[in-house]
C-alpha cells in the first residue's frame, strides 16, 4: 500500500509541474497535495492545522536564461537513510547571476536532473540546508529548469522548494554540496516551514 501511495504522490507532483497554469495555481496545488496526501512530507499530526506553505513573492528577477558550460565531475552523497550513498555525475555548470551552480545527473536507474541550491537566505528566511530547483526523479519537470536548446537553460527560481527533511526530521535528504552554495540572496521560492 505504501509503495502505491508514494507512486501516486510522485505522479501527482509530475502532473502539477506539467499542468499548472501559472505560479499561483502551482502553489495552490502544492498546498492541497501537502495538506491531504498520505505521503505528504508534512507530519500527519500537523496536517489538520496546515494552512499552506510560505513563499517569497513572485519575482521576475528570479527568471533567468543562462549558459550551461560542460564540466566533468562526480559526487557521492550519503543520504544517511535507506537510500544509502547516491552517485551523481555533473551535467555541467550553470552560469547564473547568483553564482555558478553545478547541475547534476543522478547516476541511478533511469537517472534524472538534480539542482540543489544553498543561498544567502538559507538559515534565515529559507531552509538552512538549502532548497531544490529540480529533482526530476521526483517529477519536478519543466518549471524550475527548462532546456532551451544548445547550451541555453531557463531557470525560474520562483519554483525553489524545500526538501522533505525541512518539514519532518524523519526524512533524509541530500543537501547542496559546497559548490552549490552561493552567498547571493535568491529571494524567490519557498520560505521555511517552521517559523
Amino acid at each position: 500500500m505504501e509503495a502505491l501511495e508514494l507512486a501516486d504522490f510522485r505522479a501527482t507532483v509530475a502532473r502539477m509541474y506539467l499542468e499548472a497554469t501559472g505560479l499561483a495555481d502551482f502553489r495552490k496545488r502544492r498546498d492541497d497535495l501537502f495538506a491531504t496526501h498520505p505521503q505528504s512530507p508534512i507530519p500527519a499530526a500537523d496536517r489538520p492545522g496546515f494552512a499552506g506553505l510560505r513563499y517569497f513573492p513572485e519575482s521576475t528577477a528570479a527568471v533567468v536564461e543562462v549558459r550551461l558550460r560542460p564540466a566533468p565531475g562526480s559526487l557521492d552523497v550519503d543520504t544517511g537513510g535507506p537510500d544509502g550513498v547516491i552517485g551523481y555525475s555533473r551535467a555541467g555548470i550553470l552560469e547564473t547571476p547568483f553564482g555558478e551552480l553545478s547541475l547534476w545527473w543522478i547516476a541511478a536507474y533511469g537517472g534524472g536532473l538534480f539542482l540543489p541550491v544553498r543561498d544567502g537566505t538559507c538559515g534565515g528566511e529559507s531552509y538552512g540546508g538549502g532548497r531544490y530547483l529540480t529533482d526530476s526523479v521526483k517529477g519536478t519537470h519543466g518549471r524550475g529548469l527548462s532546456w532551451l536548446g544548445g547550451d541555453r537553460v531557463r531557470l525560474d527560481f520562483n519554483y525553489l522548494y524545500n526538501p522533505s527533511c525541512a518539514y519532518d526530521p524523519e526524512w533524509a535528504c541530500p543537501l547542496a554540496p559546497p559548490e552549490n552554495r552561493v552567498a547571493a540572496r535568491i529571494e524567490a521560492g519557498e520560505l521555511t516551514y517552521h517559523v
